[in-house]
């Protein structure tokens, strides 16, 4: 993400990357060690985005979208807000009713969390992005305080009578996000990433 966001130029095409990690913990650039209650066996990772601490596991889609807000016209709250009204709509689909919460960037269904943020924006462009529980075990976010706040319950899908795999979700998240942000939509290859060196 940050090699493609430091090489792109102004013609670059705008992409929006789809993965689903291994288990890890990833802390913000402003994440508090503290939040992180017993990492055990699950790696705790320090990233460049904003926003506090947060799980990622499988069966949790995770989507980054790499996208040039000076050309799209958009500034970072109204990139936010999209966001979240695109995961609002993918829930809709599924007669799931979320919300968003005020000072507490993400998606809600009743006082459980199902979507969270964390982003990051240079020269314009985005970078990190969204993670949104689909089918996944929740026992890790017990580990941590999640987005910093302590005993905030976390849900997914699955739990909520939706969708049991990825691929379900996967077109209505990114046809949802295509519509928010005028963007037509071409499938690509996963990007080639140079492997780092192994410590020996």
């Amino acid at each position: 993400m940050q090699s493609f966001t430091d090489a792109r130029s102004d013609d670059t095409p705008d992409e929006i990357w789809l993965v689903e990690h291994p288990p890890v913990f990833t802390l913000g650039q402003a994440g508090k060690p503290e939040h992180v209650l017993a990492a055990a066996d699950i790696p705790v990772i320090k990233v460049d985005r904003g926003g506090q601490v947060t799980y990622h596991g499988p069966g949790q889609l995770v989507a980054y979208p790499l996208l040039d807000l000076r050309r799209l016209g958009i500034g970072v709250r109204d990139y936010v807000h999209r966001i979240e009204q695109s995961v609002i709509e993918v829930l809709g689909d599924w007669n799931i009713i979320g919300q968003r919460r005020a000072g507490a960037p993400g998606v809600y269904v009743g006082d459980a969390k199902i979507m969270a943020l964390g982003i990051r924006v240079r020269r314009g462009c985005t970078f990190h992005g969204l993670a949104f529980n689909i089918a996944m075990d929740l026992a890790p976010y017990q580990r941590i305080n999640p987005c910093g706040f302590q005993g905030l319950r976390m849900t997914s899908m699955l739990d909520l009578g939706g969708p049991s795999t990825l691929d379900d979700v996967k077109p209505a998240l990114v046809g949802a996000l295509a519509r928010h942000f005028g963007l037509d939509v071409a499938s690509a290859p996963p990007p080639e990433f140079a492997e780092s060196p192994v410590e020996p």
